[in-house]
């Protein structure tokens, strides 16, 4: 009942609480006869929607509508007083009325346009012939290197929640839907706090996200059929978290893929684990460009052994050496012999590492990822690297270090430049964020999506299912294409 409207940046609730308070604004400009009964039916309209709005938890884009409610509502019914009292009705001055007026319509305008700038996020629906399931597991790997020096009285093993989305079968129509951020909405109202102190906005800007519902259904059944499915491993951004790419996860589920998306504990703006603990981000800039460069070198080899890591536990769980739920479903149903590395920022420099050195995955999709780490040497798998639209204030070394890993690559490899995309266009920030060029891209709220998981999907299809597909032509659809061809290759 309080999700936002098709179409429009706010629910039922919320639009009817905007349309009292313009009434409400409305009722001094009426002719006499119908201020009254324009005034009663306004409070009448938000005595309900405001009811509402208290009891399912009212967002902040509304609190300028309702200090208008207040201080109109008590102009507009003072003269209903005052009637049936005997005394003559106080009227403002048309001259204090107007401004006040104007300035009463745009603090109720303001309501809409915040819900507009940060709504709650409705994820684009999956367009393949699967429906979705979704699960996350929580899984124990040992402590890498750095931190067995950096903490040498922690000898436990590191852990790794990681969440699946797979092709699934049909659900009942009511089935509850994932939310966005996290298994429970405590956990979803965790995140998004987290998400908002390591990028530095206020948290209620970011209000909307664990109201937020993805369109997969948690503990799905399989989908029927029998067949196996390709694998890709998913690793975020820097600070980001294993649901950022949520919107791009549910539309390869859908078209027959499993994405395994991990959050990386003390990466991760925050990682909720199953016993309730939070593992707050340790991930911090020193402002010194050497030292910063040799830190995020030492995050990407760290969440390049993560992908290593869940990559062997999805082989056990294709062996059914694993245990729980997941294991009973999808035993059986992943196809590990395909299986492709990918990430974002970040996360596709440790996609691009963990290839390298792991010959287990057969192809790497880098969404803007700078490669962080040694460039020489050379490795099997082909390479999509999608890049934001590339100006001044781009990092002169991105596309040259780029260049040259792709290059190293014995298989035919892809850069797609997308126009008007920024850094963060190849994630879900575009549903909830301002459209504004710079930080999102100039590409709409659902453009940048559409691009990413075509993209993808073309790649995917053609290296690991081996469909017949024109990639070259396929990409140019999105944008500007090189190609990388083997040293040798014509």
């Amino acid at each position: 009942m309080t999700e936002p409207t098709a179409g429009l940046p706010l629910s039922a609730p919320e639009a009817l609480t905007v349309l009292g308070a313009l009434v409400l604004v409305l009722t001094r400009w009426l002719p006499d006869r119908l201020r009254g009964p324009a005034a009663l039916a306004a409070g009448a309209l938000l005595a309900g929607s405001v009811t509402v709005l208290v009891v399912t938890g009212l967002r902040w884009q509304l609190v300028p509508v309702l200090v208008v409610v207040a201080v109109v509502g008590g102009f507009a019914l003072a003269p209903l007083l005052a009637r049936r009292s005997g005394r003559t009705p106080w009227r403002a001055r048309w001259w204090l009325a107007v401004p006040g007026s104007v300035v009463c319509a745009v603090l109720v305008a303001t309501g809409p346009v915040a819900a507009w700038a940060f709504p709650v996020p409705e994820f684009p629906a999956p367009s393949g012939r699967f429906p979705v399931g979704t699960e996350t597991v929580e899984w124990s790997v040992p402590a890498t290197r750095t931190e067995r020096e950096k903490q040498p009285g922690t000898a436990g093993p590191r852990p790794l929640v990681v969440q699946l989305w797979y092709p699934a079968g049909r659900s009942a129509p009511d089935a509850r839907r994932a939310p966005y951020l996290g298994r429970t909405e405590a956990e979803a109202r965790t995140v998004s706090a987290a998400l908002a102190d390591y990028t530095g906005v206020p948290g209620f800007l970011l209000d909307g996200l664990p109201r937020a519902r993805s369109h997969a259904v948690p503990g799905a059944p399989v989908a029927d059929g029998g067949g196996r499915f390709p694998v890709v491993v998913f690793s975020p951004g820097l600070g980001g978290v294993r649901t950022q790419n949520t919107g791009w996860a549910e539309e390869l589920a859908s078209r027959g893929y499993v994405v395994a998306a991990v959050d990386h504990p003390y990466d991760s703006a925050t990682v909720v684990l199953s016993d309730g603990r939070t593992l707050r981000t340790r991930v911090t800039a020193t402002g010194d460009r050497a030292k910063d460069r040799a830190l995020a070198e030492e995050w990407t080899r760290t969440r390049a052994a993560d992908l290593r890591a869940v990559l062997t536990r999805l082989e056990r769980l294709e062996r059914s050496e694993a245990e729980g739920r997941l294991a009973g479903r999808l035993a059986g149903r992943l196809d590990v012999g395909r299986v492709a590395a990918a990430g974002h920022s970040i996360g596709g420099a440790a996609a691009l590492q963990a290839a390298r050195q792991d010959r287990r995955f057969d192809a790497v999709v880098d969404l803007d990822g700078f490669p962080h780490g040694p460039v020489s040497g050379r490795f099997e798998q082909p390479v999509l690297a999608l890049t934001q639209e590339i100006g001044r204030g781009t990092d002169p070394d991105y596309l040259p270090r780029l260049t040259r890993v792709l290059e190293r690559s014995d298989a035919t490899s892809y850069r797609l430049t997308v126009p008007g995309a920024a850094h963060l266009t190849f994630t879900d920030a575009p549903l909830y964020l301002p459209p504004v060029p710079g930080a999102v891209g100039s590409l709409g709220r659902t453009e940048g999506h559409r691009i990413t998981a075509g993209a993808t999907l073309s790649f995917l299809d053609a290296t690991l299912r081996r469909a017949p597909v024109d990639l070259p032509a396929a990409l140019s659809a999105h944008g500007e294409v090189t190609v990388h061809r083997p040293e040798g290759a014509r």
